[in-house]
């Protein structure tokens, strides 16, 4: 019986695209945050920020488009983990809510 081998980041349900884009987040405050969005898959995103926010934390973003005939990508998401990343932080997200 053959078995095809995959390496373990093909074995996500849904692959993650390399966009290195600007993010805007949104804290339950209303306080605005900028950010580098730098992977986004169909459940999640990992964003590059500069500040430190708790994992359960949810999060509005927004990651605008350079093309009219794409709408910008609006979502609710939460922290899962946030951990220092040179002289800022890097948050692995969970998407909740796709809202555009």
């Amino acid at each position: 019986m053959a078995m095809t081998m995959r390496d373990y980041s093909e074995k996500r349900d849904f692959h993650r695209m390399q966009v290195n884009s600007e993010v805007i987040i949104t804290d339950s405050l209303g306080k605005e945050h900028h950010g580098i969005c730098k992977d986004l898959s169909g459940t999640g995103m990992q964003i590059q920020v500069d500040t430190d926010f708790p994992e359960g934390s949810e999060l509005q973003t927004l990651l605008p488009s350079n093309n009219d005939q794409f709408p910008p990508f609006e979502a609710t998401v939460e922290v899962l983990r946030c951990h220092q990343h040179g002289d800022g932080f890097l948050l692995g997200v969970a998407i909740k809510e796709v809202k555009r």
